[in-house]
């Protein structure tokens, strides 16, 4: 399915939806999960534990956002597209960053997981009809669809990169 077909997101998450093209929620898995950024891969590497403030993330401990919160919202999908009406608590990323120790790990090894993670939930979103796609749910006191999960964790990616060339770059 389009992006466009979204039918239920909240409104906090349009700044990640609206950066992802109206294209098939499988290629905007594929083109904007671990391939993204593996394409920087030379320029992030050489970024190193560099952070552009107190306070602020690695490259690595963004990465290892992504994965956590993909898989995060991988599971959210999966309860919703099997139609469960439990309410689901959101997560502390913070907390999860804190308490992933990247420093005994390569960039390349991050990306290799997160490649997995990838791969694992396209075939997941593949395997959903149209009506578990529009499927919902709620997490963390929002009502949300199936479908905008999965570009939700698209434009997710996008906006990390982003954040990368815009402050960790220049």
């Amino acid at each position: 399915m389009l992006k466009s077909h979204i039918n239920q997101a909240p409104s906090y998450f349009d700044r990640y939806i609206n950066l992802v093209p109206d294209i098939e929620l499988s290629d905007a898995l594929i083109d904007f999960g671990s391939d993204y950024y593996k394409e920087q891969l030379h320029i992030l590497n050489a970024l190193g534990d560099k952070v552009y403030a107190e306070g602020k993330w690695t490259i690595k401990q963004i990465v290892q956002h992504l994965i956590d919160t993909e898989r995060i919202f991988q599971y959210r999908a999966l309860r919703f597209a099997r139609r469960d009406s439990t309410l689901l608590p959101g997560f502390d990323e913070d907390s999860f960053a804190n308490a992933a120790d990247v420093s005994r790990r390569s960039l390349e090894d991050l990306i290799e997981e997160w490649h997995a993670v990838n791969v694992s939930g396209k075939i997941m979103y593949s395997s959903f009809t149209p009506e578990d796609l529009q499927s919902k749910g709620i997490a963390f006191n929002s009502e949300i669809s199936v479908l905008s999960l999965g570009f939700i964790t698209a434009g997710h990616a996008i906006h990390h990169m982003n954040v990368i060339k815009e402050r960790y770059l220049n």
